[in-house]
């Protein structure tokens, strides 16, 4: 399991997690460290923006759940019985979130709290089985993530560092050499979500504009090279 420096890296965990448990969204928050935000999920930013505009944080069953709870909850056992809390959770749907969630509340030493989910579409009888399977997993992985965030913070939120991980470097070695992100994703043995995550990371730490961008500079700073992707004989 890596390490984190920077809430990019977070981000990539984020995809990495979602793929190893199989669903369709993981989702992790925090708002009460040193008065910092950290965020990771697997959703749009479309969906993100609009939860902020919409003051979701209002009311959010999952939210508001998790703030009077300390064991991991199914969405299925929270109050959904309102107009709004109902209106809400159609309008998550239509923005690509799943009808099954489970929620690990976070709750520190010094009072911060902070909040993992994973989301997924699927009956109940299936989540039932996979949340049986799991449950112990997904606290295991919920608490390391807020660690990760903990180590971030404590670090005062430095810039993030240059230094383009592995895998990064990996996907934009692959994409200098015309490789379509499908045939990366799969030289990598990733999902194209994860590899996009990864792309994202690596040019947001780069300053590019694009992906273009992105390997034109790796290439000019000499962090990758073509000659990295061609297959070894």
């Amino acid at each position: 399991m890596q390490t984190t420096i920077s809430i990019d890296d977070l981000q990539v965990w984020a995809h990495e997690l979602r793929d190893f448990f199989r669903v369709t969204h993981v989702f992790y928050h925090t708002a009460t460290l040193k008065r910092e935000q950290i965020g990771a999920f697997t959703y749009s930013r479309d969906w993100a923006r609009h939860y902020v505009e919409k003051n979701y944080l209002a009311i959010d069953p999952v939210l508001l759940g998790a703030m009077r709870r300390f064991h991991p909850m199914d969405w299925k056992t929270l109050d959904w019985s309102n107009l709004a809390a109902r209106a809400f959770l159609r309008d998550a749907m239509e923005h690509g979130l799943g009808n099954q969630g489970w929620t690990v509340p976070i709750w520190g030493p010094q009072g911060e709290f902070a909040v993992f989910c994973l989301n997924h579409q699927c009956d109940d009888t299936e989540w039932a089985e996979f949340t049986g399977r799991n449950a112990k997993d997904i606290l295991v992985v919920s608490h390391l993530m807020h660690e990760q965030a903990l180590r971030i913070i404590n670090r005062e939120l430095t810039p993030p560092s240059t230094e383009l991980s592995p895998r990064e470097r990996e996907a934009l070695t692959h994409l200098s050499v015309g490789h379509s992100r499908a045939a990366v994703a799969d030289i990598l043995q990733i999902s194209e979500n994860t590899l996009r995550a990864y792309i994202d990371s690596a040019r947001h730490k780069l300053g590019a504009l694009n992906v273009t961008h992105a390997v034109a500079l790796a290439l000019a700073k000499g962090i990758i090279t073509p000659q990295g992707a061609l297959p070894k004989y």
